[in-house]
């Protein structure tokens, strides 16, 4: 199984990804594979960031919890 990639790393590699497209040295089979693996990537950043925005709205909830006391 892959290593968990932090959301940074996967930016990273996004970007790599698009300056490869773009270039257009790549062949057709590898820029398919180039988007697919992309696709994975986003909803990869897309799934950490919905667990940040999460715990965010959890400590706020609490902190405005404690604000009440």
């Amino acid at each position: 199984m892959a290593k968990a990639q932090t959301l940074e790393q996967s930016f990273e590699k996004l970007e790599q990804i698009i300056g490869n497209l773009e270039n257009g040295d790549v062949s057709l089979e590898d820029s398919f594979k180039l988007y697919n693996e992309g696709m994975k990537l986003i909803q990869n950043c897309n799934q950490q960031l919905d667990k940040v925005e999460k715990k965010i709205v959890v400590l706020n909830q609490k902190e405005g919890d404690e604000d009440e006391f």
